[in-house]
C-alpha cells in the first residue's frame, strides 16, 4: 500500500496504517507479542511513544494525520510495531498497570 490512508484490519478492527504494523495492547501487556518470520515472538518492551517529537515520523506523518497529535500510542523498541491501548484499561500509565500477583499483595498481621 503507497497511500497513507487508514484500512481497519477485519481480524480486531484495528485502524492500520500504511507506513506501521497496529496491534491493541492486551490488559497488562507490557512487552510486544509480535512474531518474526521463524514465528519466535520479539518480547521488546513497549514504551509510550511521543511520535510528535520523532523526527522520522514527522517526516511521514501518517499517526498524527489519522489520530491527532495527542493519541496514546505505545511502540516496541525492537521492532517498532505500535500498539493501541486496550479499552477496558481504566488507569493510563507510561508501562501499563501490570499483571496481578497470584501470590498475593497483603500478608495477615503477625501474631506478637
Amino acid at each position: 500500500m503507497a497511500t497513507s490512508d487508514v484500512v481497519t484490519s477485519n481480524a480486531q478492527n484495528v485502524p492500520q496504517l500504511s507506513n506501521h504494523k497496529v496491534k491493541i495492547k492486551k490488559v497488562g501487556q507490557r512487552a510486544c507479542n509480535e512474531k518474526d518470520a521463524k514465528g519466535k515472538f520479539c518480547g521488546g518492551h513497549l514504551k509510550r511513544w511521543f511520535y510528535t517529537k520523532d523526527c522520522v515520523e514527522r517526516e511521514c506523518g501518517d499517526i498524527e494525520k489519522a489520530w491527532g497529535p495527542d493519541a496514546e500510542v505505545y511502540r516496541c523498541e525492537n521492532c517498532k510495531a505500535l500498539y493501541l491501548p486496550h479499552p477496558e484499561e481504566i488507569k493510563v500509565n507510561v508501562a501499563g498497570q501490570g499483571m496481578v500477583s497470584v501470590f498475593g499483595l497483603t500478608l495477615p498481621p503477625k501474631e506478637k
